[in-house]
């Protein structure tokens, strides 16, 4: 794990947005306290995969108090195009807002085991450039255990 976290603060100096990503179904339980750290004042999104799975009142909850804490969340299912395309709109958002800063946008995705990183990856270039797969899935954990670079 040390050697993950120093390769993702090696490769963040590059990385314009970071997309945290949580489990739904447990939104505490699925935060890392050490991204908190690592990604320091980052510009970041938090979203929270696996919707489709969840009670809908979580939602609500969680909304407020990231409102609180004046926090972007988006909240997704990885298999629903229009909820990956909200994430794909903050993006260009970030990249408009200053377009000579973000002539093309660095996005890093980050986040707990399991909470659908690799969906979430898979998603963005299904929908974003219409191409297949970049990182292996599966039903078992721990499918995906290594860093990758650059994906368009």
């Amino acid at each position: 794990m040390a050697k993950g976290i120093k390769q993702m603060q090696d490769q963040l100096r590059s990385v314009d947005l970071v997309v945290e990503t949580r489990d739904a179904r447990i939104p505490l339980s699925s935060i890392n306290p050490q991204l908190e750290q690592i990604i320091g004042s980052k510009s970041r999104l938090v979203v929270y995969n696996k919707t489709d799975l969840a009670p809908p009142e979580i939602e609500q909850a969680v909304q407020r108090e990231m409102a609180k804490r004046n926090q972007r969340v988006v909240f997704t299912d990885a298999n629903a195009a229009n909820s990956i395309k909200r994430i794909m709109n903050v993006a260009v958002d970030i990249a408009k807002s200053d377009p000579v800063k973000y002539p093309e946008l660095s996005v890093m995705v980050v986040g707990m085991p399991n909470v659908g990183k690799s969906s979430i990856i898979n998603a963005l270039r299904r929908v974003g450039v219409g191409r297949g797969k970049a990182a292996s899935t599966g039903a078992k954990p721990g499918v995906t255990r290594a860093m990758s670079s650059k994906i368009k």
